[in-house]
């Protein structure tokens, strides 16, 4: 009999491991962060082992099972073939950031601002940011690419830094959100079972509304700026190429591995002849590309192994029931996906890791509570970037503080987060308008 046909009787306890983990993860995030003052603690503490730790507590639990046995369940798990696509989109999409560079991200944001008036820059870096973070899936990278130029902007500006840097954050994150590349969104289309382009679909009825919300917020708010003149230094168009390939054939519906190697093609064509790097230096590219992957393959793997032990114990019949008695209706189910992910969000500090754990228990309330997989893969994709675009200990926050030279703090820049403060309510408003009527 599989693991899916058996219904296991409920076991709380059977949750430990992940209260194991979160309490390792988090706790020794905040200890290290705020109690020691380490810089960047969160994505120092080696994630993978602190999984494997909560694993081996998974493994001892339930007595009654052989270890051989708990390895046949955790190799089910893991060999999944949702579990494959990921790992092996995962890899594509390293070697293809790998092999097209950052440096269109620069290209996309100088290229804007010299075609727009002065006085509109900060309105420029959230779209550049949306624009390049979409492309290249990774939100991290374009805070990284994007936030100087902000600290350019504010400059010479009467913007404030705040200001700017929460726009490129806010922008950072609607491409974390949607990217056909990013990995949250190869995270919860294969957790969920569903299509990208569908998930797209459903994710971008969201995100426009939010978007657009927040670009008008900004507008007003610089309508009567003193701007000064922003130079604009060369930057090459043709390195945007690669990235609009994977954006249209993933929007058409093209097979995700067909868009990347195209994309992976495309970069190889422009880079090497234009100068960019050499054969060599590809190689290595492609290689640190596909390397980079590499942590967040091996948490998928231990937490398809732990979540295949859980729900073999009954924890995930107990959450169930748990959240029946939290949360009635349609509303309540969409909510309850949400609030899973938010709450596994803040706990790691990482949107993907977030998707990966929730995934799982969240298909079982889609199942439940008959919540489509485009929309589960969306509320997962969304909840997620929703915290993790707010929290003052992410990634995301830590590297724009950086990247702005330290001259300012999380707390300072939050009051400007609009577009994952908006994103939130655009969330809400879709679940209540959206959740009376039956998905197709």
């Amino acid at each position: 009999m599989s693991l899916k046909e058996k219904k296991p009787q409920q076991n709380g306890l059977a949750l430990l491991p992940i209260l194991v983990f979160l309490v390792l993860y988090l706790g020794m995030g905040l200890v290290f962060e705020y109690g020691l003052g380490v810089e960047m603690a969160f994505y120092n503490i080696p994630i993978v082992v602190v999984f494997m730790v909560a694993l081996l507590v998974a493994c001892v639990q339930n007595r009654r099972l052989k270890f051989d046995d708990k390895l046949t369940i955790m190799a089910q798990g893991v060999g999944d073939k949702n579990i494959m696509t990921m790992i092996l989109i995962f890899l594509v999409a390293g070697v293809f950031v790998g092999v097209t560079g950052r440096s269109s991200a620069e290209a996309v944001a100088y290229f804007l601002l010299s075609v727009t008036p002065a006085w509109a820059s900060v309105a420029v870096l959230f779209v550049a940011a949306c624009f390049v973070s979409t492309a290249m899936g990774t939100s991290v990278g374009t805070i990284t690419l994007i936030t100087p130029i902000a600290a350019a902007v504010s400059n010479v500006s009467g913007f404030s830094l705040a200001l700017c840097v929460g726009s490129v954050m806010g922008g950072a994150m609607f491409g974390d959100n949607l990217s056909f590349i990013s990995d949250t969104t190869i995270a919860a289309c294969n957790t969920q079972g569903c299509e990208m382009r569908d998930k797209f679909r459903a994710n971008f009825k969201i995100a426009l509304p939010a978007a657009v919300a927040t670009l008008a917020v900004i507008l007003v708010q610089s309508l009567n700026a003193g701007v000064g003149q922003i130079d604009i230094p060369d930057y090459n168009l043709l390195l945007l190429i690669p990235y609009i390939l994977v954006l249209i054939g993933g929007i058409a519906g093209l097979n995700v591995f067909v868009v990347l190697i195209v994309g992976i093609l495309a970069g190889v064509v422009i880079v090497l002849p234009t100068g960019t790097i050499d054969f060599m230096g590809l190689l290595g590219s492609m290689g640190s590309g596909a390397a980079g992957m590499f942590e967040t393959i091996m948490v998928t793997v231990l937490v398809s192994a732990m979540c295949a032990l859980i729900r073999e114990f009954g924890g995930f019949e107990a959450l169930l029931a748990f959240i029946r008695r939290v949360f009635k209706g349609r509303v309540g189910g969409r909510l309850g996906v949400g609030l899973l992910v938010g709450a596994m969000d803040i706990a790691t500090a990482n949107n993907t890791v977030a998707i990966v754990m929730a995934g799982p228990i969240a298909k079982e309330i889609s199942e439940e509570y008959h919540i489509t997989p485009r929309e589960s893969a969306s509320l997962l994709d969304t909840f997620s970037c929703i915290f993790q675009g707010v929290i003052p200990y992410g990634a995301q926050m830590l590297v724009a503080i950086s990247a702005s030279g330290g001259m300012i703090s999380a707390f300072q820049i939050m009051p400007f987060l609009y577009y994952p403060y908006l994103l939130a309510v655009a969330s809400v408003v879709y679940i209540l308008a959206g959740a009376g009527r039956k998905q197709a």
